[in-house]
């Protein structure tokens, strides 16, 4: 059991093709998503996700029997997957096939081989036999370096030993022969560049290419609407009998087929196809005369067709060809997707259009969910706006703004109401179920809108924008309906906002407003106090000295005092009291790769139990899921991939029972099922009491570093009664506060001044609201809890410490980074916290052990 499970997921990558999956009746397609590739039967509204990768997915291809699928990725680490699309379960994981991944991949017509180039700075062709267990390539071959970025490649259908590449400007043909017949690498012979010289005419750039179905040759696609049509300069060789030399072909004819440009070329049965910008699909047979075409004035520029399994069926009412002989034109029904990430199905022998899905066509990065019902409003750059019912995986209404990128969404407390931010700096607040405006928009921020956040009264809308001004809205009663109006802005903070919160006083129902940047400030409003033109402040707090705070949360009530949670850029979560903004806690976050982007408290509207709350939230690429009360455990956390190029935003639905996740760049968003015992039942794994914390530790419970801390421990008790004394001394469990700074130090963590007074204030107050009395000492588990949700949580690395000299220090004649001591000296006394002279020479003595 997971504690999250991909449940659907809405968009695709439309830079790459959608084909048909193999089924009998309705359409099914196949397709890829960030890195997910999934089956998806559009009819009967279920999806099939296989997922394997950890990178988004650069290429893909399909058998002739559409069985099996190869995928590939780029980035670190890439793998080239086959999957048995039947089952869903990959047969075959190629790891590190090319550094940095690959561009193109292709399978052969008997399904035996596949052929994929790299996609690293030099490129390089490998032909795998994927059915055997072989872990390294049939063959390979480096291209020259003159041969353009290969990004296609297909076998020829009727000889899996030659296969044919092309770039913008370049074409390769291949031939190779398996190491069992002598040879070790495909013989690339590129022909020369084509040029307008070499045809006393235009050529375009290529597109695609194929190798002729009953003939020699190949042709080539080119955006001036033109094929190119190759030939071999001399009989190829049998494909046993390698050759002395790789065969050579040459580009004998220019044929003009178009004004517009071909993006697509293909073979299906006895027919050349083409696919061009202007929607348009037409079919030639073997010596490219025209035989039919297929034309809509809904399909824009075509990025891919995919014939379907089934053989075309003799209909009686089939087209005719445009030939002179008026023969029968029988062909597969097909599917098309277009760039404008929209996909069809066409059936041939009615010409009949069935649109399938229509997807946003650039980045998503806004997403919220309905508080009461099962809806969920999803924004695009493009200005598409949709509302999805994800109970019943179907979209009710969307609507296009005109000119406008949508940027970030909310919804109001009631439901009512959805306001969207755009880039253009406008701000509509929408009817939340037909999408119509309410008011006319707003266009006070002078940059895109970034964040956007109702009161739990729905009488004030507040926003953020990137030129770091917050604004605030107000909604009046006016003849019987909510009227909105700007009331102030303000520019608070000096660099990136990165929340906007509205929350309640805790003496009364009073709206607050707060807004946390990477300026480290933590900003209050003081909303009843503002007026027109007038947005004024309640109090700034600094919530950080070193790292940067990422995101803000209201913490649930889990205890007699109230909590503001923050994430910042170190690990770290803190605990921040909601009126004196007193650090309380610091604890150790969820390390899974990056730190914490954005989060949410999980909605529980049926609670049974009211101190099992949980907290959802986003890293760069992952989702995850968190156990509250934070405790610095990290066996109460998980974590999954879920858009490796890079997460935009979260949303939870209204029971807590989905997260939402929005993938920004990769165009689609995600739907999460939450399994919430899966989760607590992973927790006692980790062990019980202090095990947890124990195992953070070198070595462990059992380890030196351990034994070391009790020893550093007992003495700090030896320090607090005096070195020297003669009386009886009294062994305790605890050390006085006072003493933590020193254990700290000897244990190899020097914390910050401000760091040892945000620690003694955790302990010193930690019952303070209880008992009304403070804390003056500290047990050995709690000072271990102390250590390691304090300490840095990844250590001291080499890259932090380059990073210190490359910026504080200057080249030497031998080129190294070298730091002036005078100037260290200064920047002690001088910056960060500053260091007299006489407390600089005390440390540096210390530390060089000459300190008598």
């Amino acid at each position: 059991l997971l504690p999250q499970r991909l449940s659907w997921v809405l968009g695709y990558n439309s830079a790459l093709p959608v084909h048909s999956a193999a089924g009998a009746g309705a359409p099914r397609l196949l397709y890829a998503a960030a890195h997910t590739l999934v089956l998806h039967d559009v009819r009967a509204g279920r999806q099939a996700h296989l997922q394997g990768h950890s990178n988004l997915i650069s290429c893909l291809c399909v058998s002739e029997d559409r069985r099996w699928v190869a995928t590939a990725d780029r980035g670190p680490e890439p793998l080239v997957i086959v999957w048995d699309s039947y089952s869903g379960i990959p047969v075959r994981t190629i790891f590190d096939s090319h550094p940095g991944g690959v561009a193109a991949i292709a399978i052969s017509r008997d399904a035996k081989y596949l052929v994929t180039i790299g996609a690293g700075a030099v490129q390089r062709v490998c032909v795998w036999r994927w059915t055997c267990p072989a872990e390294t390539p049939v063959c390979s071959a480096e291209l020259p370096p003159g041969a353009g970025r290969q990004e296609f490649v297909v076998f020829n259908p009727h000889n899996a030993t030659e296969f044919v590449s092309n770039s913008r400007s370049q074409v390769i043909f291949y031939l190779w022969v398996s190491v069992a017949f002598g040879g070790s690498s495909p013989r690339a012979a590129p022909p020369p560049p084509l040029a307008p010289q070499t045809f006393g005419k235009a050529v375009g750039l290529l597109s695609q290419s194929v190798f002729h179905f009953d003939a020699s040759q190949a042709l080539t696609g080119t955006s001036a609407g033109k094929l190119v049509l190759w030939d071999a300069v001399r009989p190829r060789p049998l494909p046993r009998e390698p050759p002395p030399k790789p065969h050579t072909m040459k580009a004998i004819k220019l044929v003009p087929m178009q004004k517009d440009g071909i993006t697509v070329l293909t073979v299906s049965d006895s027919y050349f196809v083409t696919c061009d910008v202007k929607g348009d699909v037409k079919f030639y047979d073997g010596q490219l005369q025209l035989v039919n075409w297929y034309s809509h004035p809904r399909v824009g520029p075509i990025r891919s067709i995919s014939f379907c399994k089934e053989p075309p069926g003799a209909a009686a009412d089939c087209a005719s060809s445009c030939t002179l002989g008026g023969r029968p034109f029988i062909v597969r029904n097909f599917i098309l997707s277009a760039t404008d990430a929209t996909v069809f199905h066409v059936e041939t022998d009615g010409t009949k259009y069935e649109k399938l899905l229509e997807e946003p066509k650039r980045a998503v990065t806004a997403i919220a969910c309905h508080p009461a019902q099962g809806l969920l409003a999803v924004g695009s750059h493009c200005g598409l706006l949709r509302l999805w019912d994800y109970e019943q995986s179907a979209a009710l209404v969307s609507r296009v703004f005109a000119g406008g990128s949508i940027q970030c969404l909310c919804y109001s407390p009631a439901g009512h109401l959805l306001a969207a931010g755009c880039t253009d700096g406008s701000v509509h607040v929408l009817d939340a179920i037909s999408l119509r405006s309410v008011c006319e928009e707003f266009r006070f921020s002078h940059g895109p809108v970034t964040l956007v956040s109702f009161s739990h009264d729905s009488e004030y809308l507040a926003t953020a924008d990137e030129n770091l001004a917050v604004t605030v809205y107000r909604g009046a009663p006016r003849e019987g309906r909510r009227c909105w109006e700007h009331l102030a802005g303000l520019h608070a903070h000096s660099r990136r906002i990165r929340s906007l919160l509205f929350g309640m006083h805790l003496d009364g129902d009073e709206p607050r407003l707060l807004s946390l940047a990477e300026d480290r400030q933590l900003v209050e409003y003081d909303l009843s106090s503002s007026s027109k033109g007038h947005l004024a402040v309640l109090r700034r707090d600094r919530v950080e000295q070193a790292a940067v705070p990422l995101c803000l949360a209201w913490y649930p009530q889990l205890g007699t005092e109230s909590f503001i949670l923050t994430a910042n850029s170190c690990y770290k979560m803190k605990l921040y009291n909601t009126t004196t903004k007193m650090c309380r806690k610091t604890l150790l976050g969820p390390t899974y790769g990056s730190p914490l982007e954005k989060m949410q408290i999980l909605p529980m509207p049926n609670l049974s139990d009211p101190q099992k709350r949980y907290l959802a939230y986003i890293t760069k690429d992952k989702v995850g899921l968190q156990v509250l009360p934070v405790d610095g455990n990290p066996h109460k956390s998980s974590a999954f991939i879920c858009h490796p190029g890079g997460a935009a935003e979260l949303a939870c639905s209204y029971d807590g029972r989905c997260l939402f996740t929005a993938g920004g760049d990769d165009r689609t968003v995600m739907t999460w099922e939450v399994d919430l015992p899966a989760l607590d039942a992973a927790v006692p794994l980790g062990g019980q009491g202090l095990e947890p914390f124990y195992n953070l530790l070198d070595g462990g419970r059992d380890g030196d570093f351990f034994r070391e801390l009790e020893d550093y421990f007992y003495y700090a008790q030896l320090r607090s009664h005096g070195i020297d004394t003669m009386e009886t001394r009294q062994v305790s469990t605890h050390i006085p506060l006072e003493e933590v700074p020193f254990v700290m130090r000897a244990m190899g963590f020097y914390p910050s001044e401000e760091k040892i007074e945000e620690m003694l204030n955790e302990v010193k107050f930690s019952e303070y609201v209880d008992t009304g009395k403070q804390v003056t000492k500290i047990n050995l588990e709690d000072f271990i809890k102390l250590y390691i949700n304090h300490r840095p949580a990844f250590g001291l690395s080499m890259k932090k410490i380059r990073r210190a000299f490359q910026v504080l220090g200057y080249d030497n004649e031998k080129g190294e980074k070298v730091i002036d001591r005078g100037d260290l000296l200064l920047l002690l006394q001088r910056r960060g916290e500053h260091m007299t002279e006489d407390e600089l020479a005390a440390c540096l003595t210390t530390l060089l052990g000459t300190n008598p």
